[in-house]
Order: C-alpha cells, then structure tokens, then sequence
C-alpha cells in the first residue's frame, strides 16, 4: 500500500503537493487532521468500496449479519490493497509524466470527498439489495429470512474488520521502513537495497511466526482440548450391555478407550425389541463395533482388536457388514447408522474406527493425509479378514461414508475397478471438493453433463445424486456393484476449492441447481471467502440442503444395498420412524 509513513527520509518522491490517491490535504482543519490519522488512499477507498459490494452478492447460504460483515471486512481490505497498489503503479509510471499532474488542491479535495461519499452510498444501496438476496436464498431451503434494517449492520462490523487488517498492514510496512533505515544508517546501503532487504526480514519472521509458533500452537491447543473433550461422555450415553456391542463387559475394547464419539455410536441405536416394533418383524440385535484413538496404542494394534470385535460378535455371520470410515473426531452419522439398521432389521454389523482427536474442518486442514491412511487401513483389514469366510455366506461388504469420511474411504481404493474389485457398494455422502476420486470423476464426466448434475460413463457403475428422484433407477443399466455420490447444489464442502480466488468454477458457469440462487456470480477473492464463510454454517440449515443431507441417506442406502423386496413404502415406513427418533442421538461433526 502506498502512504506515507514513518521512515519517510528513504522516500525519494517529492511531497511538496497533494496527489490523486494519496494522502490528500483537506481544508478544514479538524479534518485534515482526520486524514491525517486515518491516512487513507482514495483508489484505495474505491476498491475497497467495489470488493465490499461484491462481497454482498449471493453465495451458497443464507447468512447472517455477523457472517456478512466478516467476510466483507476481509474482502474490502483486499480491495484497498488492490487499489492502493494500482494507484501507486498509475502515478508512479504513467501520471508522473504528465504536465497537469499533480492536481490542484481544491480539485483533488473535490474527489477525495465524492468518492469516500459516494462509496458509503453505494454501499447502503448494495446492503438493501442483499438483505434482499438473502431472504431469497433464505426463501429457497425454507428458512427465515434477514430483514433490511438489520442487515444494515454489516456495513459497520465490515468496516472495523477491514480496518483491523489494514492496521495490521500498516505495522508490517512501518517495521519494514524501520529495518530498511538501521540498515542504512548501520551499513550504508542503497535505499532499494535496505528496502528490500527488510521486507525479506520481515516475510520470513512472519512466515516463521505463522507457520511455526500460531499454526503449529493453534493445532497444539486444538490437539489438547478436543482430546479432553475425547475423554467425556455425552449425557445420557451410558455403557452397552449387550454382548453384540463394543465397549460391553464382553468387548475387547473397554468403554473408556472408546472417546466420545465411540461411546455414542456404541450406546445408541435401537435393539431388536425396537426394530421389531419399527419394522413389524421379528429382528435380531444388531452390531456395533468401534475402536478408539486410545483403544491401542497404534493404528496397527488397533485394527486388530477391530478384527477380534468382529470375530467376537459374529459380524461375518450377518447380512450386511458396513464399514464406516469416521471423520475427524471419529464421528458417525447416527441417522445413517439407524436407517442401515433398520433397513436390514438389525441384520448387519457397523464398524468403525476413530484416528483423529480434531474436528471435520481441523483435520481437514492438517489431517487429510492421516484420514486417507485410517480409511485405508480399516478398509484393507476387515476386507483382508472378510476373504477368508466362505463366499457363499459371507455378508455383504458395503462402505459408508459422510464428509471427510468419504475422504478417508476413498484412501482406500485407487480406481473403480479397485473398488468394484473390493466391495459390494459404496454410499458417499457430502464428499469435500478435495477428494482425489470424485475430483477425477466429475473431471472427466461425460460432455453435456454439468458440474454440479454429472454422469460418469452413462452412469453404468458411479452415479451422482442431489435428492431421491436423482437415485430411481430409469436412466439405463446400473451395474453392481453400485457406487453413488449424494451431493448438494448448495453445499459448501463439495464445491470450497483454493481454486474459487482466481478461477470460476464449471458449476458458477451453469445453470443452478434447485437450492442455489441463480444471482450467484463468481468474483475473483471475493467468491473464495464467501464460500469459506459458508463452510461455518455448512450443517446448519433445512434437511436437503447445504451439509445437512437428513434422512436422504435412506434414500442412497436402499439404492446401493438394493435390499431384497424393498419397496417405496417400505420407505416410508423407516422414514417416519427416523423422523420419530430425530433428535434423541447425534452430536455434530
């Protein structure tokens, strides 16, 4: 950013009169020295102002006053850089060159007051016009809507958020100005050269700061107090007694090794009296097995006790054996868990296995590598021990995972033919954008076909669905082994990319889906942080869209497991009993 500053004796350019875009001198006194303190560059002020109203445009969710005015903030402070920069650039080589240039005082003090007005115009304008939007968006997943007067409040929250990053700019520049002058002043370098030798300095102590002492203590301090909150139990959650469960009195894993997660995924779900009662037919206990980060003390140690828990209550006797890659935390989606187990009528065996103390979006960030092995491991070990039961009456092998757990499935496998090879059906729900499988899929799916509604291959083996209608069976032969990806228009996690900050997507290319708002429109920066703003809220809205996939996971199971007989009401008869059991279980992710 081009202002002036404290070291300004290594500043060669004159400062006998006002410039167009930079600190410019206003008549009255209490605000020239208003300016003075804020130091403010007006191309700046005008691309803040242009990043900030595209900022207001529609992203992915409806969001609230406080998530707006947050990723405004961070949005018009990239546009001051911007403009600062481009102001610099245009003076530097193309104004100074000019006769007229620079401006008289009266007429620079004329721009710099309609620009900085008419930026705080248009951005009152633009903040009614996304009340509006977002109300829209609102209006399209059934939520409520933001008012106007409300929504007004964004533009004060963006304004401290931007200026805080600013500010946290400006001491960067002044530190650098301050190594550049002991520099010279100690060694007598050239001013190019004492510049540039402090702004190296000071990129590598803030590299070394960020990198080395705030990301490494952040994920430290992160590491500690999700691993306390590993140690507790949900209230409520009490130990199994039943024998076909890990961390009874019967298991090889002890109850307390389990962590959280485990200890939910243990403790819920109904038994065979409630299944029978759900379903109208006699059912059998179902199982669960689960081992946790402090079941054994390596993946490798851990694994096998998966096998003996296996072994030991019978799974490769059952109908149906699910392998579960978790996420972070070791997370299972209790509505899954049930809807599987209903549909089976307690007929199945549910393993899982935890690698990570971290939430989804920490793990995400610092764990993707470990989350791919934990699925490999888990997968080639129970498939490992599966091979060796008679093919006649060995379960089916299926798999089953949500969000950064369908990132850990895939680990598992290199190609379809992989997986075709391995297991008799994969249900992937939510899956990040990041996932190498589904990345190469939707890359190479076939012409005509959109990015957020592809087919693969005429969907002869992997289909993609957005809601039950997408996964009847009317399209030609679908194979089995079948594959599907369960994914939403309007899910943030499937479509965040690093990618979004200088490239528009294929899917802000076409039309919408069902539950996107056709006003979205692609902006360079501007796009990324919106998306990434929506990532925070992902689950929280209406069942159907964002992350929050509901009792659609029935849906994709019937049409992977292809149970026996099913038919529509059959359905309807687990939904309303997982509608019945919402709520009673299930921790977010």
């Amino acid at each position: 950013m081009v202002e002036s500053g404290a070291l300004d004796r290594i500043d060669t350019e004159p400062r006998e009169r006002p410039r167009l875009g930079g600190s410019i001198r206003l008549r009255d006194s209490r605000l020239e020295r208003l300016w003075r303190l804020l130091r403010l560059d007006v191309t700046g002020i005008a691309c803040a102002t242009l990043f900030f109203c595209w900022s207001l445009t529609p992203s992915l969710l409806p969001r609230d006053w406080l998530f707006q005015g947050l990723i405004g903030g961070i949005n018009a402070a990239i546009g001051y850089a911007f403009g600062t920069a481009l102001g610099w650039a245009v003076r530097r080589y193309f104004l100074r060159r000019k006769a007229w240039w620079p401006l008289p005082e009266s007429r620079s003090t004329t721009i710099t007051v309609f620009v900085t007005v008419t930026s705080v115009v248009v951005s009152l304008v633009m903040l009614g016009y996304s009340a509006a939007w977002q109300r829209e968006i609102a209006g399209l997943m059934g939520a409520e809507g933001t008012s106007t007067t409300g929504y007004i409040r964004t533009g004060g929250l963006s304004l401290l958020v931007g200026g805080a990053i600013v500010s946290g700019w400006r001491l960067l520049r002044e530190l650098v100005r301050w190594i550049a002058g002991r520099l010279i002043r100690r060694w007598h370098l050239a001013i190019p050269t004492a510049t540039t030798a402090g702004i190296l300095i000071v990129t590598v102590l803030f590299l070394l700061l960020v990198d080395g002492v705030l990301v490494r203590g952040i994920y430290a301090v992160a590491n500690l107090g999700f691993s306390l909150q590993n140690s507790s139990t949900r209230d409520g959650v009490v130990q199994p007694v039943d024998p076909e469960k890990s961390g009874s009195p019967a298991s090889f894993a002890p109850w307390d090794t389990l962590g959280y997660e485990g200890r939910n995924f243990v403790s819920r779900g109904l038994d065979a009296a409630g299944l029978t009662a759900a379903n109208g037919t006699p059912a059998v206990n179902p199982i669960r097995v689960y081992a946790g980060l402090e079941t054994a003390e390596d993946a490798e140690a851990r694994m096998d006790i998966v096998i003996d828990e296996l072994e030991r209550t019978g799974a490769f006797q059952r109908e149906v054996l699910v392998i579960i890659p978790t996420t972070g935390t070791g997370w299972v989606n209790p509505t899954a868990a049930q809807a599987i187990e209903l549909v089976h009528n307690g007929n199945t065996a549910l393993v899982a296995s935890q690698y990570s103390f971290l939430p989804s979006w920490v793990s995400f960030l610092a764990d993707r590598d470990k989350a791919a092995e934990a699925g490999r491991q888990l997968i080639g070990r129970v498939h490992e021990r599966w091979l060796q039961e008679p093919e006649a009456t060995r379960p089916k092998l299926l798999v089953y995972g949500e969000s950064l757990g369908t990132q850990a499935g895939e680990g598992a496998f290199d190609t379809l033919t992989d997986i075709r090879q391995t297991v008799d059906g994969v249900l992937w729900v939510g899956p990040p954008n990041a996932n190498r499988l589904w990345g190469q899929l939707i890359e190479r799916r076939d012409p005509g076909t959109s990015e957020v509604d592809p087919e693969y291959s005429a969907g002869l083996v992997v289909r993609f669905a957005d809601d039950a209608a997408d996964m009847v069976d009317n399209t030609g032969e679908w194979l089995s082994p079948r594959i599907l990806y369960v994914q939403h228009a309007s899910d943030p996690v499937v479509w965040w990319s690093p990618d979004l900050a200088f490239t528009r997507p294929d899917w802000l290319k076409e039309p919408p889906g069902d539950d996107r708002s056709p006003s979205m429109k692609w902006f360079p920066f501007v796009t990324f942080w919106q998306v990434s703003a929506d990532l925070t809220n992902a689950a929280g809205v209406p069942d159907g869209h964002g992350h929050n996939y509901g009792t659609l996971v029935l849906d994709g199971w019937v049409t992977v497991a292809q149970p026996e007989g099913w038919t529509p009401l059959d359905t309807m008869r687990v939904r309303t009993a997982l509608d019945m059991l919402a709520g009673s279980e299930g921790p977010e992710k």
